[in-house]
């Protein structure tokens, strides 16, 4: 028997579909919200508002009646989410917290090598003590007797470098933020206990990284399924892959690629299924954050979509291509183009500098109202009242 191919239409369709890019919304408020974040796993963070945080901008074009308020009331009041690292900083469903034992164990021992030099080891017990007896901190309060400014972490005073271990290792957990500025506490007083006390064993937790990655990808090679949470590592998801497939559990896939090639990857058995059962994606046209968990393997987007992104926030100005911050345009199952825009807040209007259409995608008047439909809602959620084209925004595709 052959191995069952997947068309790329279909891969399309059950990927956004996993991503909560396609069907009907979720349930709005707060329980809505810790919904619709459970089913995506996780949601990055970034401080870069060039129209609104990253966070906010992934949730705003699954929900377009999200509300920062919202995440802020999940992490702080209702303790339903918790920040950490998975492939970077995020917000993470708190019912995960038992299965990041394994990761604060692996953070411990990766960090150690790597900042011990910095002389930070000597100052845990302080530092915790510090938070023990006044309660949450910032960075900010940990300089040391004279404060610098530093150029990363490798440049951090040693109660900084101690702060961030025991984040990253379990002792601390960040108990709120001010502006983008961490605090944390102790991990006993953020953290509920029943799921602070579980320990499950390494092999059940590196079993559900597996499973819970495949379930929000749809189909995976065993290194994307370790990059999903940046917690397992590839060789362990190998070997989950090859004994789940003997048991019947999961099976191999060829899945066809814009190109019309095709690549080898694991699902489960009633994948075929599944990605026919999925809802054809809207004809809304989205604003993509440009960490988008759709996007975040820009590798897979190529291969599925045509579409190749690279952030350009830290190429020199003379050497990017697009811009920036440039933002992806999602419409149905196609990425149809990109835009730089900013949000002027002070004035209130929301500022186009550029588009440029994919290649081969028209773009034509229907197109245009629905770009500016959309620019309209993410103009108020941004806090402007109106949307501003500068000369010469539209450009030919590259």
């Amino acid at each position: 028997m052959g191995v069952p191919r997947v068309s790329n239409r279909l891969a399309r369709r059950l990927f956004l579909n996993r991503h909560a890019l396609s069907g009907g919304a979720e349930s709005r408020g707060t329980a809505g919200l810790a919904t619709l974040i459970e089913r995506l796993g996780f949601v990055q963070l970034d401080s870069i508002a060039t129209v609104e945080r990253a966070h906010h901008m992934i949730l705003f074009a699954r929900r377009p009646a999200y509300k920062p308020a919202e995440l802020d009331h999940l992490l702080t009041e209702d303790r339903r989410l918790f920040e950490h690292w998975t492939h970077d900083a995020a917000v993470i469903p708190t019912l995960f917290y038992p299965h990041w034992q394994l990761r604060f164990a692996r953070d411990a021992e990766a960090l150690r090598g790597r900042w011990q030099r910095h002389g930070f080891l000597e100052r845990t017990e302080a530092v915790l003590e510090h938070v023990r007896r006044h309660g949450p901190v910032c960075s900010a309060d940990l300089r040391g007797d004279a404060p610098r400014k530093a150029r990363g972490w490798w440049d951090w005073h040693p109660d900084k470098t101690a702060l961030e271990y025991l984040w990253r290792s379990g002792d601390l957990a960040v108990k709120g933020r001010t502006g983008f500025q961490k605090y944390y506490d102790l991990a006993e007083r953020v953290i509920p206990a029943a799921l602070r006390e579980q320990r499950p064993d390494p092999a059940r937790t590196v079993d559900w990284c597996c499973s819970a990655a495949l379930d929000r990808l749809g189909f995976a090679t065993p290194g994307e399924l370790a990059a999903f949470w940046a917690t397992v590592t590839p060789a362990e998801t190998r070997a989950w892959c090859h004994d789940q497939a003997r048991a019947g559990e999961l099976i191999e896939i060829e899945v066809e690629t814009v190109d019309g090639g095709h690549r080898r990857t694991f699902a489960r058995p009633d994948v075929m299924q599944d990605a026919t059962d999925a809802p054809a994606p809207t004809g809304r046209l989205r604003v993509l954050s440009p960490f988008d968990p759709a996007l975040r393997d820009r590798k897979r987007a190529e291969r599925l979509f045509g579409f190749r992104y690279r952030i350009e926030v830290f190429t020199p100005a003379a050497k990017r291509i697009y811009g920036y911050y440039v933002f992806p345009l999602l419409e149905g199952d196609r990425l149809v183009g990109r835009i730089d825009m900013k949000a002027h807040r002070n004035e209130g209007v929301l500022r186009v500098t550029a588009l440029w259409p994919e290649p081969a995608v028209a773009w034509g008047k229907g197109r245009q109202a629905r770009l500016e439909a959309e620019l309209d809602r993410v103009a108020r959620f941004a806090g402007c009242h109106r949307v501003e084209w500068l000369e010469g925004w539209r450009r030919d595709a590259i």
